[in-house]
């Protein structure tokens, strides 16, 4: 029987985005399908908090209470680095 659900728990789970983009929901679903979160969902509200980031990849902080996440950047020193010095967005590597 899993655990009985606590409406105040608070748990961060912290994952690498890639600024404004909508990242592979089946990279998204073993870290939040278990808390009860729609990945797609998830993926989608990353790519709004990180609009500002385009095309850089930072570290995205969830903070999900009571199947409520709120997605919180957490840039990092070669992000803030590179925003400053507002080098144009690098594309994905051709292979």
């Amino acid at each position: 029987m899993p655990p009985k659900f606590d409406p105040n728990e608070v748990k961060y789970v912290y994952l690498r985005a890639v600024g404004g983009e909508v990242g592979a929901t089946s990279s998204l679903a073993p870290k939040v399908g278990p808390l009860g979160l729609s990945p797609k969902k998830i993926g989608d509200d990353i790519a709004k908090a990180t609009g500002d980031w385009k095309g850089l990849k930072v570290t995205v902080q969830l903070k999900i209470q009571n199947r409520q996440a709120t997605v919180s950047v957490v840039p990092s020193a070669a992000a803030l680095i590179i925003k400053a010095l507002k080098e144009p967005p690098q594309g994905q590597k051709e292979g």
